[in-house]
């Protein structure tokens, strides 16, 4: 599992399906910024108000040249429905072998209740046109998370810009 990607490194390349299975690249982001957040399962409270929160913000990003992907372990058919459900705008990605999850250190264990298993901590990327990672939340906290985030990208973009 190598070590997890930190500020300054790298992203870790990756293709995975996404909604309509259709292959999504790391590399078919380069030349723009990159929001990529990681999330533990479709349709759950926490993970549907994120999607919504960046779903919400997409126009704002979009005009700052960013785009958001989220990627859970669900399916792509899952994906799929989340998305109808909630009208979510943004592109999710479906790594139901855990890969890429394990390349960006965010599956591990996780306790719950006095039961140990294996999950996604909830974790956001932003990587910039290069594809270095620009910044990095772990164990992020949905309520104003969209908004950091937007905060955030808004502030490096100018920077590059200038």
């Amino acid at each position: 599992m190598g070590k997890r990607p930190v500020v300054g490194d790298k992203a870790p390349e990756f293709c995975l399906p996404d909604a309509r299975n259709n292959k999504v690249c790391l590399k078919d982001f380069r030349g723009k910024w990159l929001v990529l957040y990681f999330y533990p399962k479709d349709n759950t409270t926490g993970c549907t108000r994120e999607a919504i929160d960046f779903s919400e913000h997409l126009h704002r990003f979009k005009k700052m040249g960013t785009t958001v992907v989220g990627i859970s372990p669900d399916s792509s058919a899952s994906h799929n429905n989340f998305i109808n459900k909630h009208n979510l705008k943004i592109i999710l990605l479906s790594d139901i072998e855990h890969k890429v999850l394990k390349e960006y250190g965010v599956w591990k264990k996780k306790k719950m209740y006095g039961r140990e298993y294996h999950g996604v901590v909830r974790t956001t990327f932003v990587i910039d046109p290069e594809g270095n990672i620009k910044q990095k939340w772990e164990k992020v906290k949905v309520a104003g998370h969209a908004d950091a985030v937007r905060e955030f990208v808004g502030t490096s973009c100018k920077r590059s810009i200038e």
